[in-house]
């Protein structure tokens, strides 16, 4: 049940009805992932993720990989509610021809978009490399006094992730290198596109990590936004070895699919009753049944002072990197030219 009222509540709504609207306009899309993470996106995104939209290529930003890539709509929702350049129209243009917001996210860091995922397993690989950079970028040039090399690789990914073998043999690797600044949220709703999950997949997850050397927690009520954050500050707290958080999400939540497989990769239609089940969805938590793709004022200015929090952020990284680019011009004229792609 949820623990959340208030500003959380209507923001955490707002995340799971832009991304409904948005499948529902294009007629495709993956609600049920939508509807269940949204509460653990949120808390990640307003509460620990580094991030600053104006200057998206910030060098010392934490990157954030959807592997789950199929809950897209989720991520453009997100990107747009904390100021990227993915306007309205964009999220309306959902799974369109030649649009910013293609059915599964597509490399675009200018947009916030970190990995091409879609493949599952894959985005949990990537970001094993990408936590990998950041290690090998922190050894080579922070020095004491100059953290200028300071970031978190977060995921989100689900149970057909886990499923396969990739993620397996990289998340070795992870448990081997102890990247602690490594962090998967684990959206374990125990539904795949052919039904429940046990139906396929019945190993013990969290022995297979702590044999691979990650630390292992759960969250047993995907809804309990402080449980989740508690877990994200544990795992933050963890510093030798990668993270794996399983919160247990209830797919399609609100909506008369939740639970079921039915809900995972198809949009919504008429219920038995002759009711849009997206409306039914809507009523059940709250929500106005019109106009679609709403984002209430109060919204807007809730995301704005996160956004306004990862302006501080860089401002600060921006001037320590100017001291220490009076310390150590040499290194920091190479970490410019790595950056900058020469």
């Amino acid at each position: 049940m949820p623990n959340y009222t208030g500003i959380v509540e209507l923001s955490i709504n707002t995340i799971r009805f832009l991304a409904l609207d948005a499948i529902q306009k294009a007629d495709s899309g993956h609600p049920g992932i939508c509807l269940g993470a949204a509460p653990m996106a949120y808390v990640l995104w307003e509460r620990h993720l580094k991030f600053y939209p104006q200057d998206p290529k910030w060098p010392d930003r934490d990157r954030f990989v959807l592997s789950a890539g199929h809950g897209s709509a989720l991520l453009y929702a997100m990107l747009h509610l904390t100021g990227y350049d993915i306007a309205i129209e964009d999220i309306k243009r959902f799974r369109q021809f030649g649009s910013k917001t293609p059915g599964h996210p597509e490399r675009n860091v200018d947009i916030g978009v970190e990995a091409t995922t879609g493949p599952l397993g894959q985005g949990i690989a990537n970001a094993v490399g990408l936590a990998i950079a950041e290690a090998h970028l922190a050894a080579r040039f922070n020095k004491p006094g100059h953290n200028i090399v300071d970031h978190y690789t977060y995921v989100i990914a689900g149970d057909g992730d886990l499923m396969e073998g990739v993620s397996y043999e990289a998340c070795a690797l992870a448990g081997h290198l102890g990247l602690g600044k490594l962090i998967v949220l684990y959206d374990d709703n125990e539904i795949c596109l052919s039904g429940a999950t046990k139906l396929v997949f019945t190993e013990d997850i969290m022995k297979r990590f702590e044999a691979c050397g990650w630390q292992y927690q759960q969250v047993e009520d995907g809804n309990d936004v402080e449980a989740i954050d508690k877990a994200i500050d544990k795992a933050k707290a963890e510093t030798s070895r990668p993270s794996i958080i399983s919160v247990k999400t209830v797919i399609g939540y609100g909506s008369p699919k939740q639970g079921s497989a039915k809900c995972h990769g198809a949009p919504f239609g008429i219920d038995k009753s002759g009711e849009k089940e997206v409306e039914i969805t809507k009523r059940n938590l709250g929500w106005p049944t019109e106009p679609a793709f709403l984002i209430p004022d109060e919204v807007k200015d809730h995301f704005q002072k996160t956004e306004d929090k990862g302006g501080q952020a860089f401002t600060k990284w921006k001037d320590d990197f100017s001291s220490y680019k009076k310390a150590f011009p040499d290194l920091a004229d190479e970490f410019d030219r790595r950056f900058s792609g020469n």
